[in-house]
């Protein structure tokens, strides 16, 4: 490393990215970033590597400032007190400071079969194991989906539009954070493409096996690839390296992102929980976090307060198929409201957020500091006022 300050960043995804870029603002900071691949993910087309219309990976040397070290390796370990992780090939790197972006992955399903026969979306190596089933299975065969989410729609549809026999189990209702509007926009869609929908109490999963999937209403549906997209779950990396975190395992976190145990360690994306307050895991969270988090780690650097975060959502964008799609508008708070964009107009969009966020990401790495944030979450103020008023109650309960 050429420069005085050394920082590490665990996690190549957008958030890791578009931190490591956003540090080289100074001359004088060398930035390691520490990622178990050598080409960046678009987490968000994980369903078109799925379908074949992607190969959801981007170059780093288009996506990442040239100053910035890749180092292709599995953090194991952060010893925070000796400044410095170890690395599953064996290797140790120091840091004076040290993002910790490890993004999420699949939850672990607690449904009896699930880990076994159901096949997860969450990652790169996911996605082609799952391409590899489907490609493996007659064109007739049936194909069931498990989630209601957008990753659960999208890779239903994706698969609908192939010609395959797609069977979505919501477990409750279609698309949750959807407002009903927006829901019956895609409804229309999918039963379009032939998507068997089942909502509602009787459309739990109470099991899987090899050839089907067992229903809380004592239905068994006949399945020749089962899909698991119910849920994410984040590395246990800050676990074992005996940090704080949350019930999820997320990192703890104040407002500015620092670690609640060591103010050399600053977290971004799903695996921060800021003020035990955190964020939907998503893009759109991971994008505004990654800046911040490099902003925080400049602002020690210089010896000025960072700033609280602030991450302000503008809806949820869902691809359905190649020809349509939906853009479900929302309140700041992330609340969603009556508005959307259906159809084709709302695939173009989403086509549209797919590339722009590649470019943000290689804009950053050609001009540092060139993704600028002036948010203002209303909603999050008023939950830290009444946590911060609730903290004395709590304290003289624990003490």
């Amino acid at each position: 490393m050429n420069g005085n300050i050394d920082v590490v960043v665990i996690g190549g995804g957008y958030a890791g990215v578009l931190a490591a870029n956003r540090l080289m603002l100074r001359d004088d900071v060398s930035v390691t970033l520490i990622n178990p691949r050598s080409t960046f993910v678009e987490r968000i087309r994980l369903h078109q590597l799925v379908g074949g219309s992607d190969d959801a990976v981007v170059e780093y040397r288009d996506v990442l400032h040239e100053r910035v070290g890749l180092m292709v390796d599995t953090v194991t370990r952060i010893d925070a007190a000796e400044r410095c992780v170890a690395l599953a090939g064996g290797e140790s790197v120091g840091y004076d400071y040290l993002v910790y972006a490890v993004g999420s992955g699949s939850a672990d399903p607690r449904v009896p079969g699930a880990a076994e026969f159901a096949y997860p979306i969450a990652t790169f190596e996911d996605a082609q194991r799952l391409r590899q089933a489907v490609e493996a299975v007659p064109a007739a065969a049936a194909v069931t989906v498990v989630g209601a989410g957008p990753t659960g729609i999208e890779t239903a549809a994706e698969l609908a539009e192939l010609g395959r026999r797609v069977t979505l189990v919501c477990g409750d209702v279609l698309g949750p954070y959807l407002h009903p509007r927006g829901r019956r926009s895609v409804t229309k869609r999918l039963a379009a493409l032939g998507v068997t929908v089942l909502e509602g109490p009787d459309a739990t999963v109470t099991g899987v096996t090899r050839d089907s999937v067992r229903l809380s209403g004592g239905h068994r549906l006949s399945s020749a690839v089962s899909v698991w997209t119910a849920g994410f779950g984040v590395p246990d990396l800050a676990a074992r390296s005996g940090l704080s975190i949350d019930a999820v395992g997320r990192l703890r976190t104040d407002e500015t992102l620092t670690s609640v145990d060591d103010p050399h360690i600053i977290a971004a994306g799903d695996a921060a929980a800021p003020s035990d307050l955190p964020y939907r895991m998503s893009c759109q969270a991971a994008t505004q976090m990654g800046p911040q988090a490099a902003d925080t780690v400049l602002s020690r650097i210089g010896g000025t307060r960072p700033a609280p975060v602030d991450v302000a959502f503008g809806g949820q964008c869902i691809s359905l198929g190649r020809r349509a799609g939906i853009f479900q508008l929302a309140a700041r708070n992330d609340v969603a409201n009556g508005l959307y964009l259906g159809g084709v107009p709302g695939a173009k969009l989403k086509e549209f957020i797919c590339k722009y966020i590649v470019k943000q990401l290689a804009d950053e790495a050609r001009k540092p500091g060139s993704k600028t944030m002036k948010l203002k979450d209303i909603k999050r103020r008023e939950l830290l006022r009444a946590k911060h008023n609730e903290a004395p109650a709590a304290s003289g309960r624990a003490a």
